[in-house]
């Protein structure tokens, strides 16, 4: 069996810590030797954050390079810009259409690329898009969107449904399972 590289990148304060635990619980529950990395970049709220998640029979590094992301979650627009190179030439980008200033556009010293994820398209990039905030907020939280994003991303990895409800009752705070189980159904069928 091949092993299946994925990058949950996003801006720290978004949830790519509970992201990457969910998908990794649940690939653990699996059967398959799953690395998961540290998260990498500046994971307080604002900064770029990357996690790797890479799983298979045998898994060795869990360091994703440039090409062989089979699956990117990107929890905004630019995030998806920038890590797009890791992404294999039939892998997808699942990306919530979200717009959030990185400091040099909140200080005038730059702007935000307008179109980004149509040039991603044109480039041939596999984009799967949606408004995971919007959808957040109708679970009940704009902090689910992560959840919403799983449950988009979640039909790239041939899980039954059933076990990512497991893994989120097994994951997430009990307070928080009901709702967290919400976003993830919205976003799975969006």
């Amino acid at each position: 069996m091949k092993t299946t590289s994925v990058m949950i990148v996003g801006v720290g304060g978004q949830g790519s810590l509970l992201a990457s635990k969910l998908l990794g619980r649940l690939l653990v529950d699996e059967g398959f030797d799953v690395k998961v990395s540290e998260v990498h970049g500046m994971s307080q709220r604002g900064g770029s954050v990357v996690t790797y998640v890479r799983f298979g029979e045998k898994v060795y590094s869990p360091i994703v390079t440039d090409g062989e992301a089979d699956v990117i979650i990107a929890f905004e627009k630019l995030e998806a810009a920038r890590y797009a190179r890791y992404l294999k030439k039939d892998g997808k980008i699942v990306v919530n259409t979200q717009q959030i200033d990185p400091m040099p556009v909140i200080i005038d010293a730059a702007q935000y690329p307008v179109d980004v994820l149509d040039e991603l398209t044109a480039k041939g990039v596999d984009v799967d898009a949606l408004d995971a905030l919007t959808l957040a907020e109708q679970a009940g939280s704009s902090k689910a969107v992560n959840i919403v994003l799983m449950g988009k991303a979640a039909k790239q990895f041939n899980i039954p449904y059933e076990r990512w409800i497991t893994a989120i009752e097994n994951t997430v705070a009990p307070k928080f399972v009901e709702m967290n189980k919400k976003a993830f159904d919205l976003g799975y069928n969006a």
